[in-house]
């Protein structure tokens, strides 16, 4: 592939992922909307419609897509490893850091990238990793900011609850009413656009106060997690698509949730906002990064 091939195919991927999250900067700048209850919608609904569709589909394989899980699990524990000694040698609380750290954007931007990337065969990969970056978040993420949460009510959370209930139609090869699936799916459809469009009027909120932890973290996290990447894709043995999608979501800038989880918990929420804002805006050069390298 030419180098102008390339720079046309990435730009041709990346244009819609940030075209989208523009336009909902701008609008946000302007008419500054309430997104509460469309994020709530979008949480409570929309993206377990497509994590549902997604999952019950004819093409999803449990067992087949067990080392792309295990291999995302192992990414975001050794980022969360690295990171908690980092903290405490740079003077910073753990739990301000180490969550922007560990637990990416593999919803806003990770379920379009690879859609965009490698095609509508990739979303089962792609909402695998989502759902294990989004099943630590709910868990681990919560346990460690707040150690009275408990594991046992992860089931209640919408998007892990559809997650299961999507791998026991897959498992069990449970009959769908087709009509039912397409309505399913159209909910889910709903979700990746509004995610972007959120992600870019969340951004008119955050401020810059905090670069210096901020712009670390966002030069210092793409590149360890792609470094981790490839190591855990030689011990696994993964090649193709799943090794390339791999390599990718180790670049993944920090999940807007780490903002809202530091806002609801009071662990220095100004400074994880400016953590996610650098660290996606970082995307913009990582991300490009990444997909050259495995194109």
């Amino acid at each position: 592939m030419t180098g102008d091939s390339l720079a046309y195919r990435l730009a041709a991927i990346l244009f819609p992922i940030f075209g989208i999250v523009a336009a909902g900067y701008f609008y946000g700048r302007k008419h500054r909307p309430e997104m509460a209850v469309a994020n709530r919608l979008n949480m409570d609904v929309f993206v377990p419609g497509l994590v549902f569709a997604a999952m019950a589909g004819k093409s999803f394989d449990l067992v087949g897509y067990a080392p792309l899980a295990l291999g995302g699990f192992l990414i975001l524990l050794s980022c969360g490893l690295l990171t908690w000694p980092l903290a405490r040698l740079i003077g910073s609380q753990p739990k301000t850091l180490v969550p922007p750290m560990v637990f990416n954007n593999a919803g806003n931007i990770g379920l379009p990238l690879a859609v965009l990337a490698w095609g509508e065969d990739a979303l089962p990969a792609a909402v695998i990793l989502f759902m294990v970056e989004n099943t630590l978040h709910f868990s681990v993420g919560a346990r460690l900011l707040d150690p009275q949460t408990r594991f046992l009510t992860l089931w209640r959370v919408p998007v892990v609850f559809a997650a299961i209930a999507g791998l026991a139609v897959a498992v069990f090869k449970l009959p769908l009413w087709q009509p039912l699936l397409i309505a399913i799916k159209m909910l889910g459809d709903v979700s990746v656009p509004l995610l972007l469009f959120s992600l870019g009027v969340r951004m008119t909120a955050v401020s810059f106060r905090e670069w210096k932890v901020a712009i670390g973290s966002a030069l210092l996290r793409p590149l360890a997690g792609m470094l981790i990447a490839t190591a855990v894709i030689q011990l696994l043995g993964l090649h193709g698509r799943e090794a390339a999608m791999l390599l990718v979501f180790g670049a993944l800038p920090p999940a807007v949730l780490n903002f809202l989880f530091a806002e609801r918990y009071k662990q220095e929420p100004e400074r994880v906002a400016s953590i996610v804002l650098i660290g996606n805006l970082a995307a913009l050069f990582y991300l490009p990064l990444a997909l050259a390298i495995v194109l």
